[in-house]
């Protein structure tokens, strides 16, 4: 069994303040596979204190000794990247080759696109040509506490870690108690890295604990949270009377919207898309809006495709889908899936209990109901497991009403051959991302949402500059180069 129980503060592994052993739970077998510690308000004190120490000497390194550091984070991560495709794979159910392939590689992928964006960054840029004398200086914001999920652990840590190290912030990092071996091992590359002390640190903890006290801590300049939308409700009232910046990354209810016209993959795609990561991910696409027209056959293939679908041990290479993350998430999925029955949705794939062969585990099966009517509990509430709702529609006014009525606005997705539909629909769907036609979003763009999913632009110069702060300058001496002073 793995023992973790240390906390990474200023630069050196410490014991915590008060023994408090959590253990972390392997969903694939139910058994303890690691101890850590949960922190306690002396250590969330230790590590911002190191922080705030840290952060005038950070803020003031130049851009480019930054940037090489950040890089020196990627040459460790090609080092131990199967070390840490394991232990995401053993701490949160993703299989071995999900983890290999879709979960560690986050880190790599989200580095080399902020370090794009951050080549690009002005830092003392001119307000315009109408005021040849103004500048917007662009300067870290301060102490920043970074809060991330279990679900895609790496994923949410480099969309946060990474852009406020190159922005010249220090942090303080408490990953979920779920998932905390991969954020260890991130905090072993940063040490190794050479990052100086007090730069990045990381304290394991729960909400009501080390979340709350990041939150209302007066030396935290800012909040980075990626969680559900409750929390960061209790997140936001906790941060309110320190005034700092809270960016909140929150759940969803994608709607994908399917029109007669779609291409022949559109369904299959739509369903698998929802299933991955065990449809563990607040961009799933758990609402499949399908055009009167082709609905029966979309009801078909999409109970097809999720009854192939193999659930396995994350242990196990090979295609198929894991456990979801702990027993508590397990029950809320079968209650979820008990009231879709209840209340009258047509079960067409999956439905209660364990899959086949399983007698231990948090395993669910890939679950397909059709004939879904908007207003049902599951058509409403974010489940975050392998379920998916098929709702009929009959033009495209009404795939709107159904895709907005919700409090959720993350992603929702559009499939049609007909580009001026594909035009107005990203145009009226309300939320901050649109996919269409499969294609995946580009490097550097904006990850993040409205309403009930929160308001972070998480990826590229979007989240680089949510760790900043505009500076606006009169009087500015053009003929004085300031890098000669």
């Amino acid at each position: 069994m793995i023992e973790k129980r240390d906390f990474y503060i200023n630069g050196r592994w410490v014991a915590p303040a008060v023994p408090r052993d959590c253990p972390v739970i392997d969903p694939s077998t139910e058994e303890v596979c690691a101890v850590i510690s949960l922190g306690d308000r002396a250590d969330t004190d230790a590590a911002v204190a190191a922080a705030k120490a840290a952060f005038p000497g950070w803020a003031a390194t130049p851009p480019a000794d930054r940037r090489a550091a950040v890089v020196r984070i990627l040459e460790q991560y090609e080092l131990r990247k199967e070390e840490l495709a394991r232990a995401i794979s053993l701490e949160m159910g993703s299989p071995l080759d999900h983890a290999r392939t879709e979960q560690a590689p986050c880190l790599p992928w989200h580095l080399k696109n902020f370090l794009t964006a951050f080549d690009h960054i002005e830092w003392v840029r001119p307000l315009g040509p109408h005021a040849p004398n103004d500048r917007i200086a662009m300067e870290p914001i301060g102490v920043v506490g970074l809060i991330t999920p279990w679900n895609w652990p790496m994923n949410q840590i480099a969309l946060k870690a990474i852009p406020a190290i190159l922005a010249g912030c220090t942090c303080v990092l408490k990953p979920s108690e779920e998932s905390p071996l991969n954020a260890i091992i991130f905090a072993e590359f940063c040490h190794d890295a050479g990052l100086p002390p007090g730069v990045f640190n990381l304290v394991n903890g729960d909400g009501a604990g080390v979340g709350s006290q990041l939150s209302t801590h007066p030396d935290v300049e800012m909040i980075s949270f990626t969680g559900s939308t409750r929390a960061g409700r209790a997140i936001s009232k906790a941060a309110a009377d320190t005034l700092k910046r809270v960016t909140l990354e929150l759940g969803g209810k994608g709607a994908n919207v399917i029109f007669a016209d779609a291409d022949d993959r559109a369904v299959e795609r739509g369903v698998r898309h929802m299933m991955d990561n065990t449809g563990q991910s607040c961009n799933a696409p758990s609402r499949m809006l399908v055009e009167r027209p082709i609905y029966d056959r979309a009801v078909e293939i999409a109970a097809q495709v999720a009854s192939a679908i193999k659930v396995g041990s994350a242990h196990d290479e090979g295609k198929h889908i894991g456990p979801v993350v702990n027993k508590r998430q397990w029950d809320q999925i079968q209650g979820y899936i008990r009231c879709g029955i209840d209340e009258g949705a047509r079960l067409v794939a999956g439905g209660p209990g364990l899959p086949e062969g399983f007698n231990r585990g948090y395993f669910v099966k890939p679950t397909i109901f059709a004939d879904v009517v908007p207003g049902m509990t599951i058509e409403k509430e974010e489940i975050f497991g392998p379920v998916l709702c098929m709702i009929p529609f009959e033009g495209e006014d009404e795939a709107v009403r159904i895709a907005n009525d919700t409090p959720y606005g993350l992603t929702n997705y559009v499939q049609s051959q007909d580009g001026a539909r594909r035009n107005r629909m990203a145009l009226r769907l309300k939320s901050g991302m649109v996919q269409m036609n499969g294609k995946s979003r580009a490097a550097g763009s904006p990850f993040g949402g409205v309403k009930a999913s929160g308001r972070a632009r998480e990826g590229g110069v979007f989240g680089l500059e949510e760790f900043l702060e505009a500076k606006a300058i009169s009087g500015w001496d053009s003929s004085v180069d300031i890098a000669a002073e």
